[in-house]
């Protein structure tokens, strides 16, 4: 679903991805994992062509990504994206936010579109929020309402790039039970977290980075158990000490 093939990105001098190569099954869930400034972020943004690659071939669902126009328009509504920060339209009740894309790029009809978004709100536990508007929600009820925004346009591919880090603490899991519901369900998803509960729990695979590089790629229990570089036992030393 997802095909990486010697991807490299810089920022300037930085080197922030280096010959990337990921083939992502069909219905797997990857987590991403690494220090901040690994390029986890960044890997994560290419995928829908959020960031341009210097070099390199990057395909969803067999097609490779156009640089821009139409085509690169078509493919972004294949592929859904849940950010650190929400992104809703604050202008626009949650109905009218999980309904707008649907009726503007997929042109459904506002019944379908409707009926649709309150099903999505339902299966992400807000259906009661409907009527309201982003800033009288908390934090965890407008991320939820960012995943249901995103499955509105039955996509192929959920990437979530770090979505639960702007969270407090007591709200982040009720955005995790969404995203394990989704993986159980067989959404093919890339989530990039610091969240080692749910990358244990939910993941199929992880794929560990540092300086830009894939320096590890298995799965999670032996990640966990047996990470083979010093670069992830020093990383889960920290991580898991506390």
């Amino acid at each position: 679903m997802i095909s990486m093939q010697s991807v490299e990105k810089h920022f300037g001098e930085l080197h922030v991805l280096q010959n990337i190569n990921i083939e992502v099954p069909v219905g797997q869930v990857v987590i991403v994992l690494g220090p901040s400034g690994s390029g986890k972020s960044t890997l994560c943004r290419t995928i829908n062509r959020l960031e341009p690659i210097d070099s390199g071939a990057i395909a969803v669902d067999g097609k490779v990504l156009p640089s821009e126009g139409k085509a690169l328009a078509g493919l972004r509504a294949d592929v859904g994206m849940v950010f650190q920060s929400f992104n809703l339209f604050a202008h626009k009740t949650i109905l009218q936010n999980v309904m707008l894309a649907p009726t503007k790029v997929r042109k459904q009809s506002k019944t379908e579109a409707k009926d649709n978004a309150l099903r999505l709100l339902e299966r992400v536990g807000i259906a009661n929020q409907a009527d309201k508007y982003p800033a009288q929600l908390s934090g965890g009820q407008q991320q939820r309402v960012a995943i249901a925004r995103a499955l509105a346009m039955n996509p192929k591919v959920m990437l979530f790039d770090e979505p639960t880090s702007a969270l407090d603490p007591e709200m982040v899991n009720e955005v995790l039970d969404v995203m394990t519901s989704l993986a159980h369900e067989g959404m093919t998803m890339l989530v990039v977290t610091h969240e080692m509960g749910f990358a244990r729990r939910a993941g199929n695979r992880v794929i560990f980075m540092a300086d830009g590089e894939i320096v590890e790629d298995t799965d999670p229990e032996s990640f966990f158990t047996h990470p083979t570089s010093d670069r992830a036992k020093d990383f889960l030393g920290k991580i898991l000490s506390h």
